[in-house]
């Protein structure tokens, strides 16, 4: 077999055997292929598109490329969320708790942030001490013992995705819906879980632009999971304004617990409490989606996701009186306000900006290696929809430095665009995939 014959297979329309995907990704893995003829694979993908055959072959190589995580030693229902990454989407923090609270176990493995997007593991660590880097007996332990546990992905989990996806990132072949969606479960799938629930998000904010791609992606990660065996759903949900109002690390998971102590209401508990429907229903842990919503909103009148959060921060070495003291999280040396220059309806908030302005205050990596500050981001006063007086504040500058706040302050201000008419507020869950 020849990677060259199956690239001009694939280049002229036709579809690659199981066989032949196996033999590309394995020989791809073990530096066999050279990145040029990947490289030329992933074109012709893009342009060619793969059936849903294809996708699973490629799915399952990518999976069975290194490790994969048995979590049969977990009891019970083990349920994982993947979002598609967008600005101020502290999610998880929320998400997690409340489900395990209302008993499916998170056996979640999570990533750090890369450019405007946070990463779910610097926000963990905005808690004193927490880590994230826990051997395999002590997550299997802590999901069987409190029923939640968030840990690092592995070197050696799905190394195939890792190699192809950086040679995507350069060649131009990122928007892929089968690559994507190969990528993405891939992953997944080499986690474990027995349910598997997705955000796909869309708009300004986040990869997918529009609805309707959003909806393409949403259906063939569904897809690839139902065929692979997985338990599995989608909620595509707006990214045209940031999720909830703080965007940076220890502003988001203030904001997260402000959720889960029934302090905020919005966009943020609307999601959680769709996504937590969807795993619960799945997991057969409720009736259908309205049950596990009721469910799950007794999780935060009684506490007991909060204090879910709590023992999953303190099994993992962390200082768990963050939870209930939020003041012993970071916290930004300056903090200025963003005062309007006109009065009127917020029309537009551009979210991708809103993260770009906490990249610029430190709260981002614009590499895998930069440092990033936990205590600096941005939280938001006005949502689309919203009337602003002239002078009002749109927002709270958090910065390490005068000079920095000062020039987040106007890179925040041009972020907003306003109506002198009353604008619609978007609506935020656009479809539910299942």
């Amino acid at each position: 077999m020849q990677m060259t014959d199956l690239i001009v297979k694939k280049r002229d329309g036709g579809a690659l055997t199981d066989e032949e995907i196996n033999f590309m990704i394995q020989g791809y893995t073990r530096g066999e292929i050279p990145d040029y003829q990947m490289s030329a694979m992933c074109m012709a993908i893009l342009l060619r598109g793969m059936d849903d055959r294809e996708t699973l072959a490629m799915t399952m190589a990518m999976m069975h490329s290194g490790e994969t995580l048995d979590l049969s030693p977990i009891r019970g229902v083990k349920a994982d969320k993947h979002s598609t990454g967008g600005v101020g989407d502290k999610t998880s923090l929320v998400l997690c708790p409340m489900v395990a609270a209302a008993g499916v176990k998170i056996a979640k493995m999570s990533g750090r942030g890369l450019g405007h997007t946070g990463g779910t593991i610097d926000k963990l660590e905005s808690f004193p001490g927490f880590s994230t880097a826990i051997s395999e007996e002590t997550f299997f332990d802590n999901v069987n013992r409190i029923g939640i546990a968030i840990m690092g992905q592995t070197a050696d989990l799905v190394p195939a995705d890792k190699k192809i996806y950086a040679l995507r990132d350069v060649t131009g072949t990122v928007p892929s819906i089968p690559l994507i969606v190969s990528s993405i479960m891939s992953k997944k799938l080499a986690s474990g879980a027995d349910v598997i629930v997705l955000d796909v998000k869309c708009g300004d904010g986040a990869f997918m632009k529009t609805e309707d791609d959003a909806r393409e992606l949403a259906r063939g990660l569904t897809r690839i999971g139902r065929l692979a065996g997985r338990k599995c759903a989608a909620v595509i949900t707006d990214m045209d304004q940031p999720l909830g109002f703080a965007v940076g690390n220890a502003v988001e998971v203030k904001e997260a617990l402000a959720v889960l102590r029934g302090e905020q209401e919005g966009d943020l508990l609307e999601l959680c409490l769709t996504l937590g429907g969807c795993m619960l229903a799945e997991g057969g842990l409720a009736a259908g989606i309205e049950d596990a919503r009721e469910r799950l909103l007794q999780t935060i009148r009684d506490g007991s996701a909060l204090r879910k959060l709590a023992e999953m921060v303190e099994a993992q070495g962390g200082d768990s009186a963050a939870v209930y003291d939020p003041s012993l999280l970071p916290d930004a040396a300056f903090k200025l306000e963003v005062p309007s220059l006109k009065g009127g309806y917020v029309g537009r908030i551009h979210a991708e900006d809103v993260g770009l302005v906490s990249m610029h205050l430190g709260g981002g990596r614009a590499t895998k290696e930069s440092s990033i500050d936990l205590s600096v981001g941005v939280v938001l006063k006005k949502k689309v929809g919203d009337y602003v007086e002239a002078g009002e504040s749109l927002g709270t500058v958090h910065a390490s430095s005068e000079e920095k706040g000062r020039e987040a302050v106007e890179l925040l201000r041009n972020c907003f665009e306003f109506s002198d008419e009353p604008v619609e507020r978007p609506s935020f869950i656009k479809d539910i995939i299942r």
